[in-house]
Parts: structure tokens; C-alpha cells; sequence
């Protein structure tokens, strides 16, 4: 695969890897999720939940969990704190959208924050952009150019910047049903490999997707997760993962979507059995969710406590999985970042 890539983008990539060049990352940039959770165990509105709240629970994240991780994902609305007091050897991605997506029309649009730029997010010391775009092959094609367009006028923002893009893509039914159900189950490995085809093409300007296990792990039969019907055996669930892992012309790290350690863990497992080159992760809510409800009943003393313990033991887990995981710049057959530099 004949690829080059601008010498400041290479060193943001390898900033946010490790050594071997594997992407381990933390994700804490949730919003809008971390609030319902915060506003649950504490019994109080959402409105409520203060922004001393929302930042201290960034920060305790941050502080006890990049040493152990090559980069953290956060948030530039609460998350900055965090930034500044992660672990020397953590690189910064940095979240450029809005919470959520735009309701007031069909089709879950993204929305960027309005006071932010590319270049700003460069100015606060990110190695990286990351957006999160809700997607699907399936819906109304005119809804899709629309998200086309906003992708490529970020991926030429990040290129004048000289800084990474991190695309995250999560799929949907465009007819409005449940993505954890059986029925999007089916159809679920085909959404995830044709969004990494779609947006691996050059005109978007992506260098990481950032992509779901293309199968729901509580339906694949053999999972430990799956307590029920199935829609895919084991050997058609890593036929899945093959299939996902061939359509994508970028290096691609797995997200963890909001499962338990122990499902993302097995997830990992099966990608590394199925033998596809994925370059790490980007994981969230497996690694520190538990922690929430500690949170809001004992205090921020108490979420450090439990992250210097059962945190790291989860994200430790995790990194064990990335031992079968491949440099981002061998993706592309490279044996060094220096040897793709344009």
C-alpha cells in the first residue's frame, strides 16, 4: 500500500502509541451519558449535575489511569483539567462535537462545537481530532451527503493543521429500532465494514477509524455474553471480523460501546483469533463505569481509590488483549513512522 503522511501528523500518531506503536487509549470525552449516570446515582436532575462535578470526575480518570494507557480521549467542555493532569506519556485527543446529535431532523446529525476549531484544539496541545459521527450505509442518501461533506471539511481542517484525525462512527437504524436488539444484530456486520470502506477513501482525509466489533457479542453464539438466541456462530462472527478488517484501507482501533470489561475483553479476544490487524483501542466506560455509582455516594476520594484499584486492573486487562494488536504504521507495511513521512 503506497501512503504518505505529513512528518507533524506522524509524530502526533506516534505520540499517542506506544514504543511498539499500538494505540492503548482511555476514553473520558462521555458528556451527555456521564451526566444521566451522574444524575442517577446521586437522585438529582440532570440540570443539577454541576460542571465541578462533571470535571472532577474527568480529572480522577485521567490522573490515576494514563500511566498505564499511551493517550486519553477527553473533552475540551469539562475535560481540560484532565488534560493537564495526565501522565507525561499519554498523548491528548481531543473531542470536536457536540454530545449527542441533532434531534430536530431525521437522520442523527453531528454537530460541532461552536467555539472550537481545528486549530483551537491544536492550541490546547491535542495530538489529535476526534469526531463522533453516527452512520450507517442504510439511510436516505441525501442525509449520508451531508454527513460526507462535514467529514471532509474536517479532514481538510486537520490537514492544514498538520494534526490526526480520528473518525468514530456508530452505527444505527435508520427506521428507529433498538441497536442492541437481535433485529440490528443481523444486520449489524455489514453497517460497521461498509462505514470502514466509506471513509477509509482518500477524500476524507481520516488516519484512525475508530469502529465498533462488527457483531453484537450478547447474539454471537460460543460468546460468553450470550445468554440466548444467537444470529451468528462463532466461526461466522470472526468471519465478520475478517470481513470488517478487509473492507478498511486506514489503521482501525475497536471502541468498547459502552459494554462490561469482561465483554470488550472477550471481543478482543475474538479479533485476535480471527487474525485481523487491528492497531488498539479507544475504551471508555469498560474500564472506569463500575466506578460511577462510588462516585456519586462516597466522593472523588473514593473514585481514586477504586480507579488505583479495579481501574487498573481492568485497562490492564485490557492492554494484555494488545499484545496481538499491530502498529499503526504497519498497517500500511511500514516498519517505522519515519518511513512514511511524505
Amino acid at each position: 500500500m503506497s501512503i504518505r503522511i505529513s512528518a507533524a501528523k506522524c509524530a502526533h500518531l506516534q505520540a499517542l502509541a506506544t514504543e511498539g506503536g499500538i494505540i492503548g487509549a482511555a476514553a473520558m470525552d462521555q458528556r451527555g451519558s456521564l451526566k444521566k449516570a451522574i444524575s442517577k446515582g446521586k437522585g438529582i436532575a440532570p440540570t443539577e449535575v454541576t460542571d465541578e462535578m462533571m470535571s472532577e470526575f474527568k480529572l480522577a480518570v485521567s490522573k490515576v489511569l494514563t500511566p498505564y494507557a499511551s493517550a486519553i480521549l477527553l473533552d475540551p467542555v469539562w475535560g481540560l483539567p484532565g488534560a493537564e493532569a495526565r501522565s507525561s506519556n499519554a498523548g491528548l485527543l481531543l473531542s470536536y462535537e457536540e454530545s449527542g446529535y441533532d434531534n430536530t431532523q431525521p437522520g442523527r446529525h453531528c454537530l460541532l462545537l461552536d467555539d472550537y476549531s481545528v486549530k483551537r484544539i491544536g492550541e490546547l496541545g491535542a495530538n489529535a481530532v476526534k469526531i463522533l459521527l453516527y452512520y450507517t450505509p442504510f439511510d436516505d442518501p441525501r442525509v449520508n451527503d451531508v454527513k460526507h461533506a462535514l467529514i471532509e471539511r474536517i479532514g481538510d481542517e486537520c490537514v492544514a493543521n498538520g494534526l490526526p484525525f480520528f473518525l468514530e462512527f456508530v452505527g444505527y437504524d435508520p427506521d428507529g429500532g433498538n441497536e442492541k436488539e437481535i433485529e440490528f444484530a443481523s444486520r449489524k456486520p455489514e453497517v460497521v465494514a461498509e462505514s470502514m470502506r466509506e471513509f477509509s477513501k482518500d477524500r476524507y482525509g481520516v488516519d484512525v477509524l475508530k469502529v465498533e466489533v462488527p457483531v453484537n457479542m450478547a447474539f454471537a453464539s460460543g460468546s460468553r455474553a450470550c445468554q440466548g438466541p444467537s444470529v451468528y456462530s462463532k466461526e461466522e462472527a470472526l468471519g465478520h471480523f475478517r470481513a470488517a478488517a478487509e473492507a478498511a484501507g486506514r489503521p482501525f482501533i475497536y471502541l468498547s460501546a459502552g459494554v462490561s470489561n469482561g465483554v470488550f475483553i472477550e471481543s478482543l479476544e475474538w479479533a485476535a483469533e480471527a487474525g485481523v490487524n487491528f492497531s488498539g483501542v479507544l475504551c471508555g466506560r469498560a474500564t472506569w463505569q463500575e466506578a460511577i455509582p462510588i462516585y456519586c455516594t462516597q466522593g472523588a476520594a473514593a473514585l481514586e481509590d477504586w480507579l488505583s484499584g479495579q481501574g487498573i486492573k481492568n485497562i490492564g486487562r485490557i492492554n494484555k488483549r494488545l499484545e496481538q494488536a499491530t502498529a499503526w504504521y504497519r498497517f500500511y507495511g511500514a516498519d517505522s513512522p519515519e518511513a512514511l513521512v511524505a
